[in-house]
């Protein structure tokens, strides 16, 4: 049997991985300045989220939503201590498309409507709901087309979004933190203010979509509380486990739950928890948000003093830099000149940043210099 050839690959074969650093089959050092689209948060094979899955795997590594499973609820506790969304329910799943789901169907059940306003720029995830607001009609298949009604509106206009809110049968508004496959465009401090505002004001969920640019990847744990609101939604993911699949949706207090409301097999499983717990410790003994602040700060600053860098977007580790040609050959080079990881997105001009937020000032320079080394070339 063959896999399924849907992936364009670097040729590279990592066999092993620790901190902010990837070894090839050759051993071969490489610099992961990409975690996986953003999914190493605490970096790579932490010892101490190493020892807590051992821990786990030792004890209990699965078992159903049919019996109680208490570390789902320290999970719970721990993430509201971190976050500040102690008033908040949390749903547990495995996917950040999978959690949009569920979040989508909340406001949907919630409302009894069914139109969903998104943003041009949009990725929410590649099944039937999350894709249906993802603004990329290349993704989806004949069956997709006759989904529910979406009506996409330009980032930060909001003219277009009072406007698309006139209409009494709209049940959310769904919005990233930071675009992140559509090249680190950000709702603005006051859009995301007024989002809240006018999304109260006509009785439509407002659902963050924080799968990427959440748990501290810019620099607060979520990058919306930059503007200080509270959505009625909050999905969560990537960065959640630290390469083991997890995902959740935090609810409001306004939304009650029922039996048989929502529902999933594998997800909030011993084992995924086990892994959340051990990346929100780690976040909070040492640190990372602080540090994320300080060395993304130092890295943007580096930036902009490479004169072919023509815009800087995005926030913390988060980061996207833009050019005036395309980077794809840019980031071949990176990977195989220079043994640097970085990412691409929908602006073929653009390179995404997202190192795991254990990275410091030293990795940074490393960074800077491959990159003014590629471009000399």
């Amino acid at each position: 049997m063959k896999l399924f050839d849907v992936y364009p690959r670097f040729e590279v074969q990592i066999e092993r991985a620790k901190g902010s650093y990837l070894w090839d089959d050759h051993g071969r050092k490489y610099l992961d300045f990409y975690g996986g689209h953003g999914v190493i948060s605490i970096g790579h094979s932490h010892p101490f989220f190493v020892e807590r899955l051992n821990q786990q795997l030792r004890k209990l590594v699965f078992y159903s939503n049919s019996i109680k499973l208490p570390i789902q609820e320290m999970l719970a506790e721990k993430l509201s201590e971190v976050s500040g969304y102690d008033d908040y329910s949390l749903f547990l799943c495995n996917s950040g498309s999978e959690a949009n789901e569920n979040a989508l169907k909340l406001a949907s059940f919630e409302s009894g409507k069914k139109k969903v306003i998104a943003f041009k720029g949009s990725f929410h995830g590649r099944t039937a709901a999350s894709l249906n607001v993802t603004d990329n009609p290349a993704l989806s298949a004949p069956l997709n087309l006759d989904n529910f009604p979406v009506v996409y509106v330009e980032l930060n206009n909001e003219a277009q979004l009072i406007e698309a809110l006139q209409s009494n049968d709209v049940c959310a508004v769904i919005v990233e933190g930071i675009q992140g496959v559509g090249g680190l465009d950000a709702p603005t401090v006051s859009f995301l203010q007024m989002l809240s505002r006018e999304t109260k004001k006509h009785g439509v969920f407002l659902i963050l979509d924080e799968i990427q640019s959440g748990y501290g990847r810019s620099g607060k744990f979520f990058a919306h509380q930059y503007a200080g609101i509270k959505p009625d939604l909050v999905t969560i993911a990537k960065g959640m486990g630290n390469g083991f699949p997890i995902a959740g949706v935090l609810i409001s207090p306004e939304i009650k739950a029922e039996f048989g409301l929502l529902g999933t097999t594998f997800g909030g499983n011993p084992l995924a928890c086990a892994a959340g717990m051990a990346v929100l410790e780690v976040m909070k003994n040492e640190s990372l948000m602080q540090q994320v602040h300080e060395v993304g700060g130092y890295l943007k600053q580096g930036l902009k003093q490479i004169p072919k860098i023509k815009k800087i977007k995005g926030k913390g580790l988060m980061l996207g830099v833009e050019f005036d040609f395309p980077i794809k050959q840019l980031r071949k080079d990176l990977v195989y000149n220079h043994q640097v990881f970085t990412g691409a997105s929908s602006n073929t001009r653009l390179l995404r940043i997202l190192p795991p937020l254990v990275i410091t000032r030293t990795e940074a320079d490393l960074f800077l210099n491959s990159l003014q080394l590629a471009l000399s070339t």
